[in-house]
């Protein structure tokens, strides 16, 4: 399983005397066939220069002979020089794209991470509960619990007596029953999230029983809710799996818009907002984003200069920050990405949103 810790060591990793071919492929055999997505694969390799001879050949050997065509994404970062070889499967798809650099490429993998890290499901009916907890698509851990079964009390049992709310005393046992399991299986689904802390949690199962089902909760739990669905408690993993995937690509497109509409409101009111490249590098040099927000795809070639950091997209001699020799970048927006993350900001990569695209295509929110 890919850890927060793994994804650091990615980001500090700098090539000393080479570079890092990073690769990122969608093997959902689901939508192509393998010799399709393996031909493609090696059409992006055949991009290379010669010297990366020995980390082609290390790769095109582990999709014909390793990879198991499972997961439906895979990262790969190899630098056979220096030792470097990662490779990431996960259970979500990424856009085909390769690059070269003294760093590995890491946007891509920094979004998957922030939208499909550490997310929970629980499917619930009237008897009992199944938990999950995944990561990056792939289930961790899952466990359950069953109560007790509801039976109706046969005609002339027990007493005569109206029950609650004028049911009768064989209803009221299956309502007190019912909500007794709820009750019983939330205590349960506490004890299981408390091993696998998550950021968000899907419901699935009939809307009533939902309803009652996550107010029994815990706070903290209630507060990770992010959708539900309608589920029967027999599904097998795999359609939990698909489900909740979607559900977090539907979650994640809703909130991708309202950060990017935040943003532009607050850069237009003069708040802690800014757009376009060049303002949101000087935000980046500054330390003051908070939220950095980049269509999916963007590369800019630029400037880092050598006494500051500083970075831009055009050379610049007439900045006090712009002191020292100045070094091209190959791109400015992977350098501020990896700045922004490794001073504690978030990093958004975002796809298809026509505002993104007019405000320059890359844009943050400020602490300050």
């Amino acid at each position: 399983m890919f850890s927060n810790q793994e994804f650091q060591e990615l980001l500090n990793f700098t090539a000393a005397q080479s570079q890092v071919i990073t690769l990122y492929l969608n093997t959902d055999i689901g939508q192509e066939p393998q010799e399709v997505i393996r031909l493609k694969a090696k059409n992006l390799l055949k991009t290379l220069p010669d010297i990366f001879e020995e980390d082609v050949e290390k790769i095109e050997t582990y999709l014909d002979r390793e990879f198991d065509w499972k997961p439906s994404g895979l990262a790969i970062f190899s630098c056979a020089a220096e030792g470097l070889w990662r490779v990431i499967p996960t259970y979500v798809s990424f856009r085909n794209r390769i690059r070269t650099s003294s760093k590995p490429h890491v946007k891509p993998l920094a979004h998957l991470l922030d939208h499909y890290g550490h997310y929970g499901v629980i499917l619930i009916d009237r008897l009992g509960a199944r938990f999950y907890a995944y990561h990056l698509g792939h289930c961790v851990d899952s466990d359950g619990y069953m109560g007790e079964e509801n039976r109706k009390l046969k005609a002339g049992a027990g007493s005569s007596a109206v029950g609650l709310k004028g049911g009768s005393d064989g209803s009221r046992h299956v309502l007190e029953t019912w909500q007794r399991n709820s009750r019983e299986a939330a205590s349960a689904a506490a004890g299981f999230f408390e091993g696998h802390p998550i950021r968000r949690l899907f419901l699935g199962g009939a809307a009533e029983t939902i309803s009652y089902f996550q107010l029994q909760l815990p706070r903290q739990l209630q507060a990770c809710i992010a959708g539900q669905f309608n589920i029967d408690m027999d599904a097998p993993e795999l359609e939990v799996q698909q489900k909740s995937i979607a559900l977090l690509g539907e979650t994640n497109a809703r909130r991708e818009a309202s950060l990017v509409r935040e943003m532009i409101d607050r850069a237009k009111s003069g708040g802690n907002g800014v757009l376009t490249l060049d303002p949101t590098l000087k935000a980046v040099f500054e330390g003051r984003v908070k939220t950095l927000i980049i269509s999916d795809g963007f590369r800019q070639k630029g400037y880092s200069y050598q006494d500051t950091g500083f970075l831009s997209s055009e050379l610049v001699i007439d900045q006090p920050e712009a002191a020292g020799q100045p070094q091209r970048v190959e791109d400015v927006v992977e350098a501020a990405v990896e700045r922004t993350l490794s001073q504690g900001g978030h990093v958004e990569l975002i796809s298809e949103n026509e505002e993104l695209e007019e405000s320059g295509k890359i844009g943050a929110i400020l602490r300050y």
